[in-house]
């Protein structure tokens, strides 16, 4: 089942304003689309000991697994800032765990959105296949 980007894009922006973002102030939202056609949003959580953030791709993943998603189909990313965002390396490399590498990820930006496949984000990434498996 496919989602238009405009739609999945539209769906990060309406749980943009719910990132908790206390110290960059920096919000930032994404949205999946799992095998099943299902939508789910995730937001940034900010910690005042850094290390213990999470990003909002990642919980967005993360919330399609709890639910029981095993394949995620699509990505969209917004942000609170100006500038085109694309996902951090770890939530590149979770993104490639549940996603092929042909899975397109939209990232939100002034004026037209811009698109990359999984693979363009991370083109040597970490996979089961070098596990034997």
């Amino acid at each position: 089942m496919s989602i238009d980007p405009q739609t999945l894009i539209a769906a990060a922006r309406a749980s943009l304003a719910r990132a908790y973002a206390p110290y960059s102030h920096f919000q930032v939202a994404a949205a999946v689309v799992d095998e099943q056609g299902r939508v789910f949003t995730g937001v940034n959580v900010e910690n005042l000991s850094y290390g213990l953030a999470i990003c909002a791709e990642r919980v967005a993943i993360f919330s399609a697994i709890a639910a029981g998603a095993r394949r995620i189909t699509a990505v969209a990313v917004t942000s609170s800032g100006a500038d085109l965002l694309s996902p951090c390396g770890a939530c590149r490399q979770v993104i490639a765990e549940f996603a092929a590498a042909d899975v397109p990820v939209h990232c939100d930006a002034p004026g037209e959105p811009r698109t990359w496949r999984v693979a363009e984000l991370l083109p040597h990434g970490f996979t089961a296949s070098q596990l034997g498996r």
